[in-house]
């Protein structure tokens, strides 16, 4: 009943946004562009010249600065005054990820990609359809008519400006092209299926039934304990602060929880949760004993401990 409650609340309080992205997926290069320029010209994407630095179209520059907001690398200046978006700097995970010596400055590991896709969803104040797809919908299997019903319904209960369903079917469409692989045609241009790098974590599939799709629940090897270990942390401060310990049950299910993020299975998220004495050196401790599974928190560790482990692990 309370988990119900509390889902209903953050279902009331999402701040629906269905577009920012000009229907365009993100390119490999696009992050680490965006803080290269901005960490010279703060101003950069206000400006008439912006196209000429970036070395794309008037559209795509809308789209970089929209990603890289949404993955959270970049943000508003707050000591700017009346800011509203036009200085911009790197956040905290911007400089660790890409700033000049940020673990992955190229985008070229899979623990980034699955760091930046638990960034992009896990929140209420994320893009609506990423986050509704991934922490709210009740379906593993599901249309895009499916997903086009429940965002609508979700618009037409909030306050916010209410938006025509071709605008939440371009979102919708450009949710699916975030993790599925686009059909490529002898006609297309080669630029326009050029494919995100987040189909890589194999998410998303398509089915044999048109336009259907599946999430895909399993093992995903791909992903680090480290980077499980800082969406655990960072969902625990954001849902469940000033507690020490966490089930099992909300870590694999909870909304904004690792395993629902990552589509962990049970199996393989109780085998990530037993390496954190290890990796963790004793911040965090899994012990399913007397048939209750918890993680106990018995100092303070944050997120960004999480990445600096990754660091370290990566040198050796």
């Amino acid at each position: 009943m309370f988990k119900s409650l509390m889902n209903l609340q953050i279902r009331e309080n999402i701040v629906t946004r269905f577009s920012g992205h000009e229907t365009f997926t993100l390119r490999y290069t696009w992050l680490p562009k965006a803080v290269h320029h901005i960490k010279s010209d703060p101003e950069l994407f206000s400006r008439e010249d912006a196209m000429v630095s970036l070395g794309v179209g008037k559209n795509m520059v809308r789209s970089i600065r929209h990603w890289a907001l949404a993955f959270g690398v970049l943000e508003d200046d707050p000591n700017i005054p009346n800011n509203r978006g036009r200085t911009l700097r790197l956040s905290q995970l911007g400089e660790a990820l890409f700033g000049d010596d940020g673990i992955d400055p190229y985008l070229e590991n899979m623990s980034t990609l699955w760091l930046l896709h638990y960034n992009l969803v896990s929140k209420p104040d994320s893009p609506t359809t990423w986050f509704y797809a991934f922490n709210l919908f009740p379906r593993m299997e599901f249309s895009s008519k499916q997903l086009l019903d429940e965002l609508q319904n979700l618009n037409n209960e909030t306050e916010n400006k209410k938006v025509s369903s071709s605008i939440i079917q371009r979102d919708i469409n450009c949710f699916i092209r975030t993790y599925v692989p686009p059909k490529k045609s002898k006609n297309e241009v080669i630029e326009d299926t050029l494919d995100c790098p987040f189909v890589e974590l194999a998410l998303l599939r398509e089915t044999t039934t048109p336009n259907s799709f599946c999430f895909c629940r399993g093992t995903h090897s791909s992903l680090p304990t480290e980077i499980l270990v800082f969406a655990l942390l960072d969902f625990w401060d954001t849902y469940n602060p000033g507690i020490n310990s966490l089930k099992f049950e909300d870590i694999a299910y909870e909304v904004g929880s690792p395993g629902r993020v990552f589509k962990l299975s049970e199996v393989a998220l109780s085998e990530h949760l037993h390496k954190l004495d290890t990796v963790t050196k004793g911040a965090l401790r899994f012990d399913s004993t007397a048939g209750l599974s918890q993680v106990y928190r018995s100092r303070d560790y944050a997120p960004q401990d999480a990445l600096k482990n990754l660091r370290s692990s990566r040198s050796k």
